[in-house]
């Protein structure tokens, strides 16, 4: 950890604040493919130091601004959803080398096999995935319209659309392998129409970007995909996809609850759930998850990304095949 990060935080909060502050204790917490979290504490002279988190998120890669992401973070958070509290957002890359948000540091696990052992230690799992349900009900409670209009949205028909999408990539990235044909001719047959009732959506609602504790479910992180207008059961099915579920494939939802305990918080916060419609986006989250891992491996083999995990995600491919035809046999439960 430089110290250059820590005075530019420093700094950045002195004028944030109009109070000297002094940062300490920086430590990384998690990094992923387009951003970082680091952990630190604040303190303004006389006052108690308070524990932080900057999410560091180089311009090159992010999906919206962080200025965007804060607000629809505090939208939901003025909703009841569970999101840590934004303190401050600076967009200026040349404060600490990126654009960055200061929030609330939220005590837990956030890694999905962490997350499992303490779920397992407590014995909570149907409380957890309770909460984590009503969390998403909340969200899809909000009128998409108070989100800020430079937020994407997901289009008058967000199925046939993402369909669309799906399809031209299967052909430049996958066009050798018959089970993602299939797929397409699948989900093609019964792409499900406008959805009845349209919201926001987080898009990435799983095992992994919830805060757990002993006591339950205590934040959503990664607000960076949130979309305007989508249709709810895309964010209801991509959580119960089995890459989610890390090993325990008998438990639907995040690898350690059924879907009806994740739906009894979900519709007792208000919402509506479709089964034809949570199947469909449950086969094209599959499918979409497959031309991603796919579009790694070639960005290795191109040479755009030399990189081993991007290498390694070709193998994967196969596994999704496997899954997509376990969800599109005839005799699938759904």
């Amino acid at each position: 950890m430089t110290t250059d990060l820590a005075a530019g935080l420093a700094e950045f909060l002195t004028r944030t604040w109009a109070a000297p502050a002094r940062v300490d204790e920086l430590e990384y917490l998690s990094a992923g493919a387009r951003r970082r979290n680091v952990g630190f504490t604040a303190q303004v002279e006389g006052e108690r130091a308070r524990k932080l988190v900057a999410t560091l998120v180089p311009a090159a890669v992010q999906i919206m601004s962080v200025e965007d992401e804060a607000a629809v973070r505090e939208l939901a958070r003025s909703h009841g959803v569970a999101v840590p509290a934004v303190v401050a957002v600076c967009a200026d890359p040349a404060v600490v080398g990126e654009p960055f948000v200061v929030s609330d540091h939220v005590a837990g696990e956030t890694v999905p096999r962490k997350v499992l052992r303490l779920i397992a230690a407590e014995g909570n799992a149907e409380a957890v995935a309770r909460e984590w349900g009503e969390a998403m009900g909340r969200l899809h409670a909000i009128d998409p319209a108070a989100a800020p209009g430079t937020v994407p949205a997901a289009g008058a028909d967000p199925a046939a659309g993402l369909f669309a999408a799906a399809e031209t990539d299967v052909r430049a990235l996958l066009g050798d392998r018959p089970v993602f044909e299939l797929s397409l001719r699948w989900l093609e047959q019964r792409l499900p129409g406008p959805p009845p009732r349209t919201a926001l959506l987080h898009t990435d609602l799983r095992n992994g970007n919830i805060v757990v504790a002993d006591d339950g479910v205590r934040a959503v992180l990664d607000w960076e995909g949130a979309q305007r207008f989508g249709d709810p059961m895309r964010d209801v099915a991509w959580p119960a996809l089995r890459m989610w579920r890390f090993g325990a494939d008998d438990r639907e939802f995040g690898g350690f609850a059924d879907r009806a305990s994740f739906l009894r918080g979900y519709q007792g916060a208000g919402g509506d759930f479709d089964l034809d419609r949570f199947r469909w986006w449950k086969v094209m989250g599959t499918l979409a998850w497959g031309v991603g891992l796919a579009a790694q491996a070639a960005a290795h083999v191109d040479g755009s990304v030399r990189d081993i995990v991007m290498a390694a995600s070709g193998r994967r491919v196969s596994e999704i095949e496997w899954d997509l035809l376990m969800q599109i046999r005839p005799e699938a439960k759904v």
